[in-house]
């Protein structure tokens, strides 16, 4: 799988700085950004911020709030105010460098903190949010100075498959984009007025780090990739693959909920992925979500599935939409079933096939 990372920011600035470039003459004070509130040299300077506090959260670390400075054009202290319209294009490009030789250099298993929704966003997630506020931005101000502007759709679709996974695919990578975002409308959908993107959910386990998949890594799975994580020698396993399947069709078809989605399980003393655990979907109308999991062969009896189901078990059961969970396991598999007696499950319907589970299955649940 294809990393996001340097490479799309500075093809996003590339774009936006084009655009900027032919209207340098313009007094961009005296012109609103499309449907903004801004005019479009405060939208400039909004681009060159957002570009280096991405770079900050990612290069310091940051863990429980926003690195607390802010962008000068120059050693002197002279607000980024005082720069003509060529200063702030270099000053977008200069940012835009310094985020992307960021993203290069930070390894993948970091994560920094952002507030939406989860609290905290990995690389791929911080060029996700940066290319987007150049794109979305680019348009304001391309929409206000009346100039043509669209980005190639390959990176419209990997802001959207990173992101914006609650998303149904539209039409076209870019209008969706566009209509997500509030700022444009799709055949057959409720304009927007509120939006906000989403990043990947990460549970914490004792040995391990359950990483929410985010579409883009659920398709590349499905195809036989690795999803953007280095997997122990034999991952992973067919039904991680499956339930990758699972989470592309739920996304494609506009129910996908990521934090009920599919979880890869990162070994933390190595980074390696090591199995895959997650939902069958969204909790059903009684609040009951099924769960299943797998984990490569070579890693199995280390009580992997069973620190990492207790772990998700726990996140689930203090929602207050999540009264029960549900899993069924072949008959003839005693350590899954171990593994789940382990959790807290216990088996339900008796010896016979309990209503609505296939034969051949035991059903077990565990209830808040």
């Amino acid at each position: 799988m294809r990393f996001m990372g340097g490479d799309y920011v500075e093809e996003a600035v590339t774009g936006c700085t084009a655009v900027l470039s032919s209207a340098l003459e313009r007094d961009w004070e005296q012109v609103r950004a499309g449907g903004l509130d801004w005019d479009c040299r405060r939208t400039v300077a909004h681009i060159a911020s957002d570009l280096l506090a991405y770079a900050g959260q990612l290069a310091g670390r940051a863990q429980d709030a926003y690195v607390p400075f802010e962008i000068t054009v120059d050693g002197s202290g002279h607000s980024l105010d005082r720069a003509g319209n060529t200063g702030l294009v270099q000053v977008v490009e200069t940012t835009g460098a310094l985020f992307a030789a960021t993203l290069r250099t930070t390894p993948r298993e970091v994560r920094a903190f952002h507030p939406y929704p989860f609290g905290s966003a990995d690389r791929e997630g911080f060029a996700a949010m940066g290319v987007a506020e150049v794109l979305l931005h680019t348009h304001d101000l391309a929409t206000g100075l009346g100039l043509p502007y669209e980005p190639p759709a390959h990176l419209a679709e990997a802001v959207l498959t990173r992101i914006f996974p609650h998303v149904r695919p539209g039409p076209d990578h870019w209008s969706t984009l566009l209509w997500a975002t509030g700022r444009g409308e799709l055949p057959g959908r409720a304009r927007l007025t509120r939006w906000r993107w989403n990043n990947n959910l990460v549970l914490p386990a004792a040995r391990l780090t359950l990483q929410g998949v985010t579409p883009a890594a659920a398709a590349d799975l499905r195809a036989g990739g690795d999803g953007g994580f280095e997997w122990v020698e034999d991952g992973p396993f067919e039904g991680t693959r499956d339930a990758a399947g699972m989470t592309v069709k739920a996304y494609e078809s506009g129910v996908h909920r990521p934090e009920f989605g599919l979880f890869v399980l990162v070994r933390r003393e190595d980074g390696r992925a090591v199995g895959g655990m997650g939902f069958h979907g969204a909790p059903d109308e009684d609040g009951r979500a099924e769960i299943g999991y797998d984990l490569a062969e070579s890693v199995r009896g280390n009580g992997y599935a069973t620190e990492a189901l207790r772990a998700l078990a726990d996140w689930a059961l203090a929602r207050d939409d999540v009264p029960s969970l549900f899993a069924t396991v072949d008959r003839d598999n005693p350590p899954s079933q171990a593994v789940l007696g382990r959790a807290g499950f216990v088996r339900v319907g008796g010896d016979g096939v309990l209503e609505g589970v296939e034969e051949g299955l035991l059903a077990y649940e565990l209830r808040g």
